[in-house]
């Protein structure tokens, strides 16, 4: 039997505290973006370098913002390109540059213009040989390949050396645009390389149009211009990574919905080159995204871990398209998240997932990964990972919220698999080697047909078994505002901010403030019980501080967990 698979995308398991009425509900003609106007401002619209809203700001995962909030424009992807081929020459990068977009509307305007700049300075830039849209993982595969040395390991200084651009707001709203650099190390930069390129951007952004270009169909046409099949290029790589012997022997139906984004022509690639038979949900892209259903709060957001972002195909195939298939998975605009849904039990937790992939990895079915290697979760992902680490004997690495932390670990074995909780993750390929240092939604999609191919048994399946022998546990999110002085403040916490002794009636047996697995600063606080956790830490880009928890106790005491840490933390913060 063949394969089928059907792509699609949820977000579990995060709950916030604000649910709006349309939340779930199709979107409708008053939802929709005027996609001529949100491209206009970003050529019309000029920022002001004296507005902080309006000022390049990079967060984990590059600059975004919109057009119509004078926060992502032309002036803003001149001066950062700019700054960023001003960065590579200071490195001493001298190889090309990698650089690809998503299906958001802002996308290709600001990709001609990073062209227009990279050119105009000498950089010789490779763009998609197909014209086509680019997820976020090919252009960091691309890169580590190219990086590779004759013994398979990654160079990263020296003669020829790669990095990248990646256009996109990753699950952001249709409004939105976002510009991320990778570096040589092929994932999202250090914190010191975005805050030099936010700096000197900013010093260039008011000046923008005296920073030189060439307009784009001469641009394009230069000898620094090449062409690269990064769809072919990574779905060759791809049996490196996902055993396809497996699942097309097995008869597994695998859907997916790629949800209007980059992945769509990716697909019908594998079912060629394979011998599978994916079947894509949906293969249109609109940058208004009007076939979605509204996400929590009430805006279209392409969230491959939202329940409310995906209600629609989750109704779908309730209505009877399961008959087709045995489980399907989706992508976001860039490709980087993934969702796993199962019959029955809707979308995954991404948690869940997560605890359900590592247990299936680490348990002799990838015997190339280096010895030793370990688990790496950020901190507030769920303890069921910790559990299930410990009861395969496999190193749990917990660092910091953000993909960033797992660039280092990856590349040197120290870990074999990274996943996050907002359903983010990449893992070794088969022989230990780096596969990607950037989220990657690809994999994790293909990997659970692998799994239900291998076991017999889907995700969610498994799931349930784990919580049989390590317990049910029940995890929420929740933002509180607060004041830009009290956000500043969760810099300076330490645990003796924490006078209490115990969390939900149980002893508390850590007060962090630093990742156990790296030791890096949190930028906030996390708590920890026996069977309680909360982690708590200030927005980037909004007056909010986020709290998570999770209790293996009880719904009831998950509550107390959140209402404790709220007090927890509002003392801590008012000392």
């Amino acid at each position: 039997m063949h394969l089928r698979v059907f792509l699609l995308s949820f977000n579990c398991g995060i709950i916030s505290v604000m649910v709006a009425n349309n939340a779930g509900l199709p979107a409708t003609p008053e939802d929709l973006i005027n996609v001529d106007d949100v491209i206009g401002k970003y050529y019309d619209a000029v920022p002001d370098s004296a507005v902080a809203a309006q000022r390049v700001i990079f967060g984990t995962s590059g600059h975004r913002g919109s057009s119509l909030k004078t926060s992502f424009n032309e002036a803003h992807i001149v001066a950062i390109t700019q700054a960023i081929a001003e960065h590579r020459k200071a490195a001493g990068i001298s190889g090309p540059l990698y650089i690809g977009r998503d299906t958001h509307a802002l996308s290709l305007p600001a990709w001609k213009t990073a062209v227009e700049v990279l050119v105009a300075n000498g950089v010789r830039v490779r763009i998609d040989a197909n014209d086509d849209f680019t997820p976020t993982p090919t252009i960091s595969q691309a890169i580590l390949t190219h990086n590779r040395a004759a013994d398979g390991t990654q160079r990263f200084n020296g003669a020829d050396i790669a990095d990248g651009i990646v256009v996109t707001p990753s699950h952001n709203p249709p409004t939105d645009g976002g510009f991320k650099y990778d570096p040589p190390t092929g994932g999202p930069a250090p914190e010191e390389t975005t805050n030099a390129i936010a700096t000197r951007a900013n010093e260039l952004l008011d000046g923008y149009r005296s920073v030189k270009r060439i307009p784009f169909e001469q641009a394009v046409k230069s000898e620094l211009v090449e062409s690269f099949d990064y769809r072919e290029h990574y779905v060759s790589d791809l049996a490196n990574v996902i055993d396809f012997d497996l699942i097309r022997s097995s008869g597994v139906r695998l859907g997916i919905d790629p949800l209007g984004g980059a992945s769509v022509h990716y697909w019908p690639l594998m079912n060629e080159k394979y011998g599978l038979d994916i079947g894509v949900i949906n293969p249109e892209t609109d940058p208004t995204w009007r076939f979605m259903t509204i996400d929590h709060d009430g805006k279209i957001r392409i969230d491959p871990s939202s329940p409310y972002a995906m209600k629609g195909l989750v109704d779908r195939l309730n209505a009877g398209a399961w008959d087709k298939y045995d489980l399907v998975g989706g992508t976001d605009p860039d490709a980087d998240r993934h969702g796993i849904v199962c019959p029955g039990t809707g979308v995954m937790n991404p948690n869940h997932y997560i605890a359900v992939c590592v247990e299936y990895l680490f348990s002799g079915n990838r015997p190339g990964w280096p010895e030793g290697a370990g688990i790496g979760k950020t901190l507030v992902s769920s303890s069921l990972i910790d559990r299930v680490a410990a009861s395969i004997g496999a190193k749990l690495v917990e660092v910091p919220v953000g993909f960033k932390w797992f660039v280092d670990p990856l590349f040197s074995g120290e870990v074999a698999f990274g996943g996050e909780e907002s359903s983010g993750m990449s893992f070794l390929r088969k022989n230990g080697r780096v596969w990607t240092t950037d989220k990657d939604g690809l994999i994790p999609d293909l990997l659970a047909a692998e799994i239900t191919a291998k076991t017999g048994k889907n995700p969610s399946q498994l799931h349930e078994e784990q919580v049989q022998r390590f317990g049910e546990s029940w995890y929420k999110r929740v933002d509180t505002p607060t004041t830009l002085e009290q956000k500043q403040k969760f810099a300076g916490l330490s645990g003796d901010a924490v006078t209490a002794s115990t969390l939900a009636g149980e002893d508390i047996t850590a007060k962090l403030t630093e990742a156990p697995g790296n030791h890096a600063k949190i930028g906030g606080l996390k708590v920890t019980t026996k069977d309680n956790w909360f982690a708590a830490r200030p927005s980037g880009t909004e007056n909010i501080y986020k709290v998570y928890a999770e209790s293996f106790v009880s719904p009831e005491a998950l509550d107390t967990v959140l209402d404790e840490a709220t007090q927890v933390v509002d003392t801590a913060l008012e000392g």
